[in-house]
Protein backbone atom coordinates (compact mmCIF):
# COMPACT_ATOMS: atom_id res chain seq x y z
CA UNK A 1 0.00 0.00 0.00
CA UNK A 2 1.03 3.61 -0.70
CA UNK A 3 0.08 6.42 1.58
CA UNK A 4 0.07 9.89 0.65
CA UNK A 5 0.97 12.14 3.52
CA UNK A 6 0.34 16.37 3.25
CA UNK A 7 3.54 18.13 4.35
CA UNK A 8 2.89 19.85 7.50
CA UNK A 9 6.08 20.32 9.94
CA UNK A 10 9.57 20.40 9.93
CA UNK A 11 10.15 16.93 9.75
CA UNK A 12 8.39 16.47 6.64
CA UNK A 13 9.74 18.98 5.05
CA UNK A 14 13.31 17.84 5.95
CA UNK A 15 11.99 14.69 4.66
CA UNK A 16 10.85 16.19 1.37
CA UNK A 17 14.10 18.38 0.59
CA UNK A 18 16.40 15.19 1.69
CA UNK A 19 14.02 12.76 -0.79
CA UNK A 20 16.53 12.77 -4.02
CA UNK A 21 20.06 11.83 -2.41
CA UNK A 22 17.71 8.39 -2.67
CA UNK A 23 16.91 8.70 -6.34
CA UNK A 24 20.27 9.93 -7.78
CA UNK A 25 22.60 7.94 -5.55
CA UNK A 26 25.99 7.84 -7.28
CA UNK A 27 24.40 9.33 -10.61
CA UNK A 28 27.36 12.20 -11.13
CA UNK A 29 25.15 13.52 -13.52
CA UNK A 30 22.72 14.83 -10.80
CA UNK A 31 23.95 18.63 -9.42
CA UNK A 32 22.73 18.28 -5.72
CA UNK A 33 20.79 21.70 -4.53
CA UNK A 34 22.22 23.13 -1.36
CA UNK A 35 19.35 22.39 0.99
CA UNK A 36 19.77 25.62 2.51
CA UNK A 37 18.71 26.99 -0.82
CA UNK A 38 16.20 24.38 -1.03
CA UNK A 39 15.08 25.31 2.97
CA UNK A 40 14.31 29.07 1.62
CA UNK A 41 12.89 28.54 -1.66
CA UNK A 42 9.75 26.50 0.01
CA UNK A 43 9.70 29.08 2.94
CA UNK A 44 6.31 30.73 2.33
CA UNK A 45 8.37 33.32 4.37
CA UNK A 46 11.01 34.11 2.13
CA UNK A 47 10.18 33.53 -1.39
CA UNK A 48 7.90 35.83 -2.98
CA UNK A 49 6.46 33.57 -5.36
CA UNK A 50 3.96 32.89 -2.29
CA UNK A 51 2.24 36.61 -2.15
CA UNK A 52 0.04 35.39 -5.31
CA UNK A 53 0.43 31.83 -5.13
CA UNK A 54 -0.37 28.50 -3.11
CA UNK A 55 1.41 25.38 -3.18
CA UNK A 56 1.06 21.88 -1.17
CA UNK A 57 3.54 19.55 -1.06
CA UNK A 58 2.80 15.76 -0.81
CA UNK A 59 4.93 12.51 0.16
CA UNK A 60 4.29 9.27 -0.50
CA UNK A 61 4.98 6.82 1.64
CA UNK A 62 5.51 2.53 1.79
CA UNK A 63 6.14 0.53 4.96
CA UNK A 64 6.46 4.25 7.10
CA UNK A 65 9.38 4.68 3.92
CA UNK A 66 9.42 8.01 1.63
CA UNK A 67 8.96 6.27 -2.21
CA UNK A 68 8.02 9.51 -3.58
CA UNK A 69 7.13 13.34 -3.66
CA UNK A 70 5.30 16.18 -5.33
CA UNK A 71 4.16 19.84 -5.03
CA UNK A 72 0.59 20.73 -6.67
CA UNK A 73 0.82 24.64 -7.08
CA UNK A 74 -1.90 27.52 -7.90
CA UNK A 75 -0.32 30.22 -9.82
CA UNK A 76 -2.75 32.34 -9.51
CA UNK A 77 -0.72 35.11 -11.52
CA UNK A 78 -0.55 32.49 -14.01
CA UNK A 79 -3.91 31.95 -14.44
CA UNK A 80 -5.43 35.57 -14.93
CA UNK A 81 -2.12 36.24 -17.38
CA UNK A 82 -3.19 33.32 -19.57
CA UNK A 83 -6.74 32.96 -18.91
CA UNK A 84 -6.29 29.69 -17.89
CA UNK A 85 -7.15 27.57 -14.53
CA UNK A 86 -4.46 25.22 -14.13
CA UNK A 87 -2.93 23.93 -11.31
CA UNK A 88 0.48 23.36 -11.51
CA UNK A 89 3.12 19.72 -10.36
CA UNK A 90 6.20 20.32 -9.53
CA UNK A 91 8.78 18.62 -7.59
CA UNK A 92 8.34 15.49 -8.68
CA UNK A 93 10.65 12.62 -7.96
CA UNK A 94 9.93 8.82 -7.11
CA UNK A 95 11.18 5.14 -7.48
CA UNK A 96 10.50 3.46 -10.58
CA UNK A 97 7.07 1.96 -9.89
CA UNK A 98 3.92 3.12 -11.30
CA UNK A 99 1.73 2.52 -7.67
CA UNK A 100 3.70 5.45 -6.39
CA UNK A 101 3.41 7.85 -9.49
CA UNK A 102 0.10 7.59 -9.65
CA UNK A 103 -0.63 7.72 -6.31
CA UNK A 104 1.13 11.29 -6.25
CA UNK A 105 -0.10 12.73 -9.60
CA UNK A 106 -4.02 11.76 -8.25
CA UNK A 107 -3.01 13.51 -4.67
CA UNK A 108 -2.69 16.77 -6.75
CA UNK A 109 -5.49 16.30 -9.12
CA UNK A 110 -7.80 15.78 -6.79
CA UNK A 111 -6.12 19.43 -5.03
CA UNK A 112 -6.92 20.84 -7.87
CA UNK A 113 -10.63 19.60 -8.43
CA UNK A 114 -11.01 20.98 -4.52
CA UNK A 115 -10.39 24.38 -5.86
CA UNK A 116 -12.12 23.96 -8.83
CA UNK A 117 -8.85 23.59 -11.50
CA UNK A 118 -9.70 22.26 -14.95
CA UNK A 119 -6.14 20.95 -15.77
CA UNK A 120 -2.78 20.09 -15.12
CA UNK A 121 0.28 21.18 -16.27
CA UNK A 122 3.94 20.72 -15.81
CA UNK A 123 6.72 20.42 -14.48
CA UNK A 124 7.20 23.84 -12.77
CA UNK A 125 8.66 24.03 -9.90
CA UNK A 126 6.88 26.00 -9.35
CA UNK A 127 6.87 28.19 -12.68
CA UNK A 128 8.31 28.76 -15.76
CA UNK A 129 10.64 31.48 -14.06
CA UNK A 130 12.08 28.43 -12.22
CA UNK A 131 13.27 25.10 -13.24
CA UNK A 132 10.59 23.77 -15.41
CA UNK A 133 10.55 20.70 -18.14
CA UNK A 134 10.93 16.88 -17.72
CA UNK A 135 14.44 16.09 -19.64
CA UNK A 136 13.54 13.39 -22.21
CA UNK A 137 16.43 13.80 -24.34
CA UNK A 138 20.18 14.35 -23.63
CA UNK A 139 21.19 12.53 -20.87
CA UNK A 140 25.12 12.69 -21.42
CA UNK A 141 26.34 15.02 -18.83
CA UNK A 142 24.98 17.17 -16.63
CA UNK A 143 22.59 19.88 -17.41
CA UNK A 144 23.38 23.57 -16.50
CA UNK A 145 22.78 25.82 -13.54
CA UNK A 146 18.55 26.18 -12.88
CA UNK A 147 18.03 23.34 -15.38
CA UNK A 148 16.35 20.43 -14.59
CA UNK A 149 17.96 16.70 -14.24
CA UNK A 150 15.61 13.42 -13.58
CA UNK A 151 15.84 9.32 -14.04
CA UNK A 152 14.94 8.36 -17.87
CA UNK A 153 12.01 6.17 -16.21
CA UNK A 154 10.55 9.44 -15.28
CA UNK A 155 8.92 9.87 -18.74
CA UNK A 156 7.31 6.66 -18.66
CA UNK A 157 5.73 7.64 -14.97
CA UNK A 158 4.20 10.88 -15.87
CA UNK A 159 3.09 9.17 -19.26
CA UNK A 160 1.32 6.57 -17.45
CA UNK A 161 -0.43 8.68 -15.43
CA UNK A 162 -2.48 10.01 -18.35
CA UNK A 163 -0.03 13.21 -19.22
CA UNK A 164 0.56 14.21 -23.02
CA UNK A 165 2.97 16.46 -24.26
CA UNK A 166 2.14 20.17 -24.25
CA UNK A 167 5.54 21.61 -25.78
CA UNK A 168 9.17 20.98 -25.66
CA UNK A 169 11.88 22.86 -24.40
CA UNK A 170 15.11 22.82 -26.07
CA UNK A 171 19.18 23.63 -25.12
CA UNK A 172 21.32 24.17 -27.54
CA UNK A 173 25.03 23.73 -27.03
CA UNK A 174 28.27 25.37 -28.45
CA UNK A 175 31.78 26.21 -28.40
CA UNK A 176 32.99 28.87 -27.24
CA UNK A 177 36.12 29.02 -29.24
CA UNK A 178 33.68 28.68 -32.85
CA UNK A 179 34.23 31.45 -34.57
CA UNK A 180 31.22 33.43 -35.73
CA UNK A 181 30.38 32.23 -39.27
CA UNK A 182 31.77 34.85 -41.79
CA UNK A 183 28.25 36.07 -43.02
CA UNK A 184 26.76 36.26 -39.78
CA UNK A 185 29.46 38.30 -38.54
CA UNK A 186 29.56 40.59 -41.44
CA UNK A 187 25.28 41.56 -41.54
CA UNK A 188 25.49 41.76 -37.81
CA UNK A 189 28.65 44.51 -38.17
CA UNK A 190 26.56 46.41 -40.79
CA UNK A 191 23.59 46.45 -38.72
CA UNK A 192 25.28 47.57 -35.17
CA UNK A 193 27.08 50.37 -37.53
CA UNK A 194 23.55 51.77 -39.66
CA UNK A 195 21.65 51.53 -36.61
CA UNK A 196 23.86 52.98 -34.27
CA UNK A 197 23.69 50.39 -31.77
CA UNK A 198 25.65 50.16 -28.70
CA UNK A 199 26.45 47.05 -26.67
CA UNK A 200 27.96 47.58 -23.29
CA UNK A 201 28.11 45.01 -20.02
CA UNK A 202 26.94 45.40 -16.67
CA UNK A 203 28.16 48.09 -14.17
CA UNK A 204 28.33 46.27 -11.16
CA UNK A 205 28.87 49.40 -9.51
CA UNK A 206 25.58 50.54 -11.06
CA UNK A 207 23.79 47.03 -9.85
CA UNK A 208 20.78 48.33 -8.59
CA UNK A 209 19.94 50.97 -11.70
CA UNK A 210 21.25 47.57 -13.84
CA UNK A 211 18.54 45.72 -12.45
CA UNK A 212 15.38 48.31 -12.69
CA UNK A 213 16.69 48.88 -16.21
CA UNK A 214 16.54 44.55 -16.69
CA UNK A 215 13.28 44.55 -14.84
CA UNK A 216 11.54 47.21 -16.96
CA UNK A 217 12.94 45.20 -20.60
CA UNK A 218 11.64 41.70 -19.16
CA UNK A 219 8.44 41.43 -18.30
CA UNK A 220 8.05 43.60 -21.90
CA UNK A 221 10.18 41.42 -23.86
CA UNK A 222 8.46 37.95 -23.14
CA UNK A 223 4.64 39.45 -23.13
CA UNK A 224 1.90 36.85 -23.91
CA UNK A 225 4.82 34.06 -24.55
CA UNK A 226 3.94 30.08 -23.96
CA UNK A 227 4.65 29.58 -20.12
CA UNK A 228 5.47 33.33 -19.61
CA UNK A 229 4.75 34.72 -16.18
CA UNK A 230 5.43 38.04 -15.23
CA UNK A 231 8.01 38.25 -11.74
CA UNK A 232 6.68 40.42 -9.41
CA UNK A 233 9.66 43.41 -8.51
CA UNK A 234 10.27 41.10 -5.22
CA UNK A 235 10.47 37.91 -7.20
CA UNK A 236 13.17 39.68 -9.43
CA UNK A 237 14.96 41.54 -7.34
CA UNK A 238 15.44 38.19 -5.37
CA UNK A 239 16.67 36.24 -8.36
CA UNK A 240 18.96 39.28 -9.35
CA UNK A 241 20.36 39.42 -5.54
CA UNK A 242 20.85 35.24 -5.79
CA UNK A 243 22.89 35.58 -9.34
CA UNK A 244 24.70 39.07 -8.50
CA UNK A 245 27.21 36.43 -6.32
CA UNK A 246 28.19 34.85 -9.75
CA UNK A 247 27.73 37.22 -12.44
CA UNK A 248 30.31 38.09 -14.88
CA UNK A 249 29.37 41.75 -15.77
CA UNK A 250 31.06 41.06 -19.64
CA UNK A 251 28.68 38.41 -20.04
CA UNK A 252 25.08 40.63 -19.19
CA UNK A 253 24.79 42.32 -22.14
CA UNK A 254 22.63 45.68 -22.62
CA UNK A 255 22.29 47.01 -26.02
CA UNK A 256 21.25 50.57 -26.99
CA UNK A 257 19.62 52.09 -29.89
CA UNK A 258 21.23 55.48 -30.34
CA UNK A 259 21.16 56.16 -26.49
CA UNK A 260 17.43 54.10 -25.94
CA UNK A 261 17.76 50.70 -24.15
CA UNK A 262 16.74 47.84 -26.84
CA UNK A 263 16.96 45.14 -25.55
CA UNK A 264 19.30 42.71 -22.97
CA UNK A 265 20.96 39.56 -22.74
CA UNK A 266 21.74 37.47 -19.16
CA UNK A 267 24.43 34.54 -19.63
CA UNK A 268 26.01 33.35 -16.33
CA UNK A 269 28.59 30.84 -15.36
CA UNK A 270 27.55 27.24 -15.17
CA UNK A 271 28.57 26.70 -11.65
CA UNK A 272 26.62 23.44 -10.98
CA UNK A 273 30.15 21.14 -11.12
CA UNK A 274 31.06 23.16 -8.54
CA UNK A 275 27.59 23.17 -6.25
CA UNK A 276 27.71 19.52 -6.84
CA UNK A 277 30.95 19.17 -4.71
CA UNK A 278 29.29 20.56 -1.66
CA UNK A 279 26.56 17.46 -1.71
CA UNK A 280 24.15 20.08 -0.50
CA UNK A 281 25.99 21.04 2.58
CA UNK A 282 28.39 24.31 2.90
CA UNK A 283 29.31 23.03 6.36
CA UNK A 284 32.02 22.13 7.05
CA UNK A 285 33.37 21.07 4.06
CA UNK A 286 31.11 21.65 1.04
CA UNK A 287 31.51 25.78 0.91
CA UNK A 288 35.98 24.59 0.82
CA UNK A 289 35.10 22.37 -1.88
CA UNK A 290 32.60 24.29 -4.03
CA UNK A 291 35.04 27.04 -4.14
CA UNK A 292 38.02 25.09 -5.19
CA UNK A 293 35.83 23.98 -8.04
CA UNK A 294 34.05 27.33 -8.96
CA UNK A 295 37.52 28.34 -10.89
CA UNK A 296 37.46 24.80 -13.10
CA UNK A 297 34.10 25.81 -14.26
CA UNK A 298 34.45 25.83 -18.38
CA UNK A 299 30.65 26.07 -19.72
CA UNK A 300 28.42 29.57 -19.61
CA UNK A 301 24.56 29.64 -20.08
CA UNK A 302 22.64 32.22 -21.69
CA UNK A 303 19.37 32.28 -19.67
CA UNK A 304 17.92 35.37 -21.06
CA UNK A 305 17.77 37.30 -24.71
CA UNK A 306 14.84 39.73 -25.06
CA UNK A 307 14.34 42.78 -27.10
CA UNK A 308 11.52 45.50 -26.46
CA UNK A 309 8.53 44.73 -29.22
CA UNK A 310 10.15 48.02 -31.42
CA UNK A 311 13.53 46.92 -31.70
CA UNK A 312 12.62 43.05 -32.74
CA UNK A 313 13.22 41.60 -36.11
CA UNK A 314 16.12 44.12 -36.61
CA UNK A 315 19.06 41.87 -35.95
CA UNK A 316 20.07 43.30 -32.81
CA UNK A 317 19.78 39.86 -31.60
CA UNK A 318 22.43 38.82 -33.79
CA UNK A 319 24.50 40.98 -32.40
CA UNK A 320 24.30 39.83 -29.05
CA UNK A 321 24.90 36.31 -29.84
CA UNK A 322 28.45 37.26 -31.45
CA UNK A 323 29.00 39.81 -28.65
CA UNK A 324 28.05 36.76 -25.95
CA UNK A 325 29.92 34.26 -27.50
CA UNK A 326 33.18 36.21 -28.54
CA UNK A 327 33.06 37.55 -24.68
CA UNK A 328 33.21 34.16 -23.23
CA UNK A 329 35.62 32.93 -25.15
CA UNK A 330 38.12 35.46 -23.99
CA UNK A 331 36.96 34.74 -20.41
CA UNK A 332 38.62 31.24 -20.76
CA UNK A 333 34.58 29.75 -21.00
CA UNK A 334 35.38 26.30 -23.41
CA UNK A 335 31.42 26.15 -24.20
CA UNK A 336 28.09 27.45 -23.87
CA UNK A 337 24.28 26.31 -23.50
CA UNK A 338 21.34 28.59 -24.94
CA UNK A 339 18.47 27.49 -23.46
CA UNK A 340 15.35 27.42 -23.25
CA UNK A 341 13.98 27.77 -26.22
CA UNK A 342 10.16 27.09 -27.38
CA UNK A 343 10.58 24.09 -29.89
CA UNK A 344 8.05 26.06 -32.42
CA UNK A 345 10.14 29.19 -32.06
CA UNK A 346 11.19 28.92 -35.83
CA UNK A 347 12.74 31.96 -35.90
CA UNK A 348 15.05 32.00 -32.26
CA UNK A 349 15.86 28.29 -33.15
CA UNK A 350 17.42 29.04 -36.69
CA UNK A 351 19.21 31.82 -35.44
CA UNK A 352 20.73 29.88 -32.79
CA UNK A 353 21.57 27.03 -35.56
CA UNK A 354 22.94 29.61 -37.96
CA UNK A 355 25.67 30.32 -35.12
CA UNK A 356 26.36 26.87 -34.76
CA UNK A 357 24.56 25.78 -32.26
CA UNK A 358 23.54 22.74 -31.63
CA UNK A 359 20.10 21.03 -29.92
CA UNK A 360 21.75 19.08 -26.76
CA UNK A 361 18.65 18.73 -24.37
CA UNK A 362 15.29 17.93 -24.48
CA UNK A 363 12.45 19.14 -21.71
CA UNK A 364 8.94 18.59 -22.07
CA UNK A 365 6.10 19.93 -20.47
CA UNK A 366 3.12 18.14 -19.69
CA UNK A 367 -0.86 18.86 -19.96
CA UNK A 368 -3.43 16.86 -18.39
CA UNK A 369 -7.26 17.77 -18.37
CA UNK A 370 -9.22 17.79 -14.79
CA UNK A 371 -12.66 17.19 -16.65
Amino acid sequence: MVEITTVTGKGDRDAFIKFPWSIYAGDTRWAPPLLIERKEFLDTKKNPFFEYAEVAHFLAKRSGKVVGRISAVHDKKYNDFHGVQHVGFGMFEAVNDVEVSRALFAAVEKWGRERGLAAVWGPVSFSTNHECGLLVDGYDDMPAIMMTYNPTYYERLVEDAGYAKSRDLWAWELSAHASVPEKIGRIAEKIREREGIVVRGANMKKWDEEVDLAFQIYNEAWEKNWGFVPMSRAEFDKLAKEMKQIVKPELVLIAEVKGEVAGFSFTIPDVNPAIAKANGRLLPFGLPKMLMHLKKCDRARLVLLGMRPKFRKRGIDAILYKDTLEKAGKLGFRRGEIGWTLDNNDLVNRAIESMGGKKSKTYRMYEKSLS
